[in-house]
């Protein structure tokens, strides 16, 4: 498989006025194209800081970022759907491209498509008020999906659902990148999340955070979240991951 991100003893430190806190130690993690890798691991553990760094919203203290080239493009999904009340879906899905001055009857028809395609071409110009929590978070990935981006990274993108609407949307999010061969990393606490979703979950410790173990998740007949949930080697790398995981060590 062809290696699109690779990173190398990755560290992240935090001055205080009394000390420095490692937050990252020694973090090396390689991402091919097409992968969907899920990172696990205790709340503030900094699952979230490493999205951060990839996407340079946050420096590094030291280590390398490689990505296969230089024109590696990325796109943001974040906790909240982040969507603009003022704007209709279109507009909200185009907004990137605007930012970004890629506004052209070639972008805007590629986002039409997408909004078709996913079931939301009737409500392009409804407002986020009138969508349910499903229909705003998948709006907010055919915003992300808008730039043609080749990595995306999603900050615990379930995280504002309750328990069913999570279950659906997981569903919705994985069956769009998949279908439009994109490669992700995502960030959860929930073990069963990231079973169910991933290509390979890797684990981390609570801070600083190392990389505990790494799983390539094979299962036959490997479907939706929902129907991988079923899947008889779900409970098996449930177990697995458990044991790696510092919830029982808090």
């Amino acid at each position: 498989m062809n290696e699109l991100l690779k990173i190398e003893e990755l560290e992240k430190n935090y001055l205080s006025k009394k000390n420095a806190i490692c937050a990252l130690k020694n973090i090396n993690l390689t991402v091919n194209e097409n992968d969907f890798v899920v990172l696990v691991g205790p709340s503030g553990c900094g699952k979230s800081t490493i999205l951060s760094i990839i996407g340079n919203l946050e420096k590094k203290s030291s280590g390398n970022i490689k990505f296969k080239n230089n024109n590696v493009k990325i796109g943001y999904m974040f906790q909240e759907d982040t969507l603009f009340p003022w704007l209709n879906v279109l507009d909200n899905c185009l907004l990137g491209l605007k930012i970004r001055k890629e506004i052209n009857e070639s972008n805007i028809s590629y986002v039409k498509g997408l909004l078709e395609k996913y079931g939301l071409s009737a409500f392009e110009k409804s407002f986020p008020r009138e969508l349910s929590g499903g229909m705003r978070q998948r709006v907010a990935l055919i915003r992300t999906l808008a730039i043609k981006p080749d990595i995306l990274l999603l900050d615990e993108p379930f995280s504002a659902l309750d328990y069913q609407t999570r279950i659906n949307v997981s569903d919705d999010v994985y069956k769009i990148i998949k279908e439009e061969k994109k490669t992700a990393i995502m960030v959860t606490h929930d073990i069963s999340e990231a079973i169910a979703m991933a290509d390979k979950v890797i684990v981390l410790s609570k801070r600083p955070a190392v990389v505990k173990n790494s799983y390539t998740i094979e299962m036959e007949n490997k479907g939706l979240p929902s129907i991988n949930r079923k899947n008889k080697k779900f409970d098996y790398y449930y177990d697995l991951i458990w044991k790696d995981f510092d919830y029982h060590e808090s």
